[in-house]
């Protein structure tokens, strides 16, 4: 089992936001985790990789339970994190945002190069020698997704990445989540656009209060109309 997700409760002061999550990856693939604001979708992959430190239940890695540990012990045994809010260092260049997400990675994780990333966003080799607060939304959230496939991870989890980008970059960055799982890392992938999710996605879970309600293929969410109408839209 590559990723096993087990049990997992966490709180944000007395709010029991987790209420038992219970979910795996046997193998590399990309998961979308859909679901309605405060349904506990970034909790989730916050809870995972220890930012929200989980009150009980487990959190497997190729076996090791990694639940309770600090974020920078369980990224080292091979979890990264893209979080929503494109954390880009904004005083330092874009080279050097990347290369601080240069770390060696756990055995059998894909290899990342910094030209790797500049074959895949050349807007990024342009803007290699700006500062990364004048980058747009887009190209920091490219720089951000960037910086963590540096980090050779076997699984990355990724919050709302399309979040406020146009169309055409939309597009781009579901090309890229595609291409990631294409390489051997598995995704993650916490999606608002449900069009999106199920165009990158061959599974998709849903959350609702706090818990995974809905756990299937993609072709069968596109059916299930009770799922859409009871946990994802907004009446």
């Amino acid at each position: 089992m590559l990723l096993e997700v087990s049990d997992l409760h966490a709180y944000y002061g007395k709010s029991h936001i987790l209420q038992g999550v219970n979910f795996a990856l046997p193998a590399v693939d990309i998961v979308a985790l859909l679901g309605r604001n405060g349904s506990g979708r970034s909790t989730t992959l916050k809870s995972i990789m220890g930012l929200v430190p989980p009150a009980s239940g487990r959190v497997a890695l190729r076996g090791v339970d990694l639940a309770g540990r600090e974020a920078h012990e369980i990224a080292r045994h091979g979890i990264g994190y893209v979080p929503e809010e494109r954390l880009a260092f904004p005083n330092l260049t874009v080279e050097e945002n990347l290369e601080m997400g240069l770390q060696p990675g756990v055995e059998g994780a894909p290899r990342w190069t910094i030209e790797d990333m500049y074959n895949h966003f050349p807007r990024l080799r342009e803007r290699r020698n700006q500062n990364a607060g004048s980058l747009s939304g887009g190209e920091q959230q490219m720089l951000t997704m960037c910086r963590s496939l540096l980090g050779n991870p076997l699984v990355l989890l990724v919050d709302e990445p399309t979040e406020g980008l146009a169309p055409r970059i939309v597009d781009v960055v579901a090309e890229v989540v595609m291409n990631i799982r294409a390489a051997g890392v598995a995704v993650v992938l916490v999606e608002q656009k449900m069009h999106m999710a199920l165009r990158v996605a061959p599974r998709v879970m849903v959350m609702g209060h706090g818990e995974i309600v809905f756990d299937g293929s993609a072709e069968e969410m596109e059916r299930r109309e009770d799922i859409r109408r009871e946990w994802l839209e907004v009446a």
